[in-house]
């Protein structure tokens, strides 16, 4: 085992959001998020001990411009990969682990899968090498990631399917009984 890969005592956590990106070389530092189908990569050069995260929300779109330009893919890769290259890593060692992707909802349009597919393919177009991760799949994920040493860990978040199955039915006759209400279900008030 490295300096770099034990896990210090003064460990920094470092959460990431939506449309968020870090970069650091920092042993002491873990970069974490919880992922649906958003979906995060972990960038890193093992030589240089650098590495950074993203976390994006769609694969790309038309406002690639200003504040919203966050939110996509595209940007966001470009973003963690030139934020790597600008703190010495260099681009023909760069190593990635993908997170993300999941379908949450079966009934309605796939946006983890898509963004699965599209982390891949801009992966493959760089030529940057994808040796391992967790994409797809029905739950949410919490990722830690150290990138001085390029560890991760996922979490699986299995808690909601189970909330979602103990959700009481309503038949479309209830509702049209009653007027139009839309339903939202949280797991805070459990």
């Amino acid at each position: 085992m490295t300096a770099w890969e034990v896990v210090p005592e003064t460990l920094i956590r470092i959460h990431l959001i939506q449309g968020e990106c870090r970069v650091s070389s920092d042993p002491q530092a873990m970069l974490t998020t919880t992922l649906g189908s958003c979906v995060s990569a972990c960038i890193w050069d093992p030589d240089a001990h650098i590495g950074g995260m993203n976390h994006f929300l769609l694969p790309d779109g038309d406002d690639m411009r200003g504040r919203e330009a966050v939110r996509y893919g595209a940007y966001a890769m470009e973003l963690l990969i030139n934020g790597l290259l600008r703190s010495g890593a260099r681009r023909e060692r760069l190593q990635a682990k993908l997170f993300g992707g999941a379908r949450l909802s079966p009934g309605l349009v796939d946006v983890g899968g898509k963004n699965a597919t599209f982390a891949e393919q801009f992966l493959k177009r760089e030529g940057i090498a994808l040796i391992g991760g967790s994409l797809r799949g029905r739950h949410a994920r919490r990722i830690q990631f150290w990138p001085a040493g390029g560890r991760v860990r996922q979490l699986i978040l299995a808690r909601a399917p189970r909330l979602l199955a103990k959700r009481p039915s309503i038949s479309a006759a209830a509702l049209a009984d009653h007027g139009s209400v839309e339903l939202f279900w949280s797991d805070e008030a459990v």
